[in-house]
């Protein structure tokens, strides 16, 4: 990389923010969250650029991400509008595709974030808990229950899967 810190800033970027937009994506499901995200990373690494260049950046500008999305998880989400009636919700349709993104978007956000960071950036559990500040034991047991809830996911079942055998 080059010496100057701009240049060598801006040539990370240039390589590596699509795949930080891919990860930020699987955390939030969402574009243009998955762009601000990625966006308010690297403006956090930006300030600390001249202590974190070296030969590979990403881990460090990694870590900023899942760190920042997890403290935009802990905020208090005013979307939802209580009302006095439930929605319907549709039958489900026979011609429906099982849609595993669908099921990881109803995991818990620290669960969501274990899936994506051990199964879609293929991370071991060590760098997994380092990125997410977490102990590797942590790591574990939010695979364990992510991965059981993907098990029992409607969306993910077919009624053979649901009968007992006798």
């Amino acid at each position: 990389m080059p010496t100057d810190g701009t240049a060598s800033f801006d040539v990370f970027v240039a390589a590596r923010s699509q795949a930080l937009v891919r990860t930020a994506y699987l955390l939030t499901r969402d574009h243009a969250l998955a762009e601000d995200l990625v966006q308010t990373a690297l403006a956090k690494a930006w300030f600390h650029w001249s202590r974190i260049r070296d030969d590979n950046p990403e881990p460090y500008v990694r870590r900023i991400l899942v760190t920042t999305y997890a403290s935009w998880w802990r905020r208090k989400w005013t979307g939802e509008i209580p009302t006095e009636e439930l929605p319907e919700t549709p039958a489900p349709n026979g011609e429906d595709r099982l849609d595993l993104w669908d099921a990881i978007g109803r995991l818990p956000r620290r669960q969501r974030a274990v899936v994506v960071l051990r199964f879609y950036e293929d991370l071991s559990e060590a760098e997994t808990a380092r990125l997410m500040g977490t102990s590797v034991g942590t790591v574990k047991s939010q695979t364990a229950k992510a991965l059981t809830k993907l098990r029992l996911d409607p969306a993910l079942t077919t009624p053979a899967d649901l009968e007992t055998p006798r």
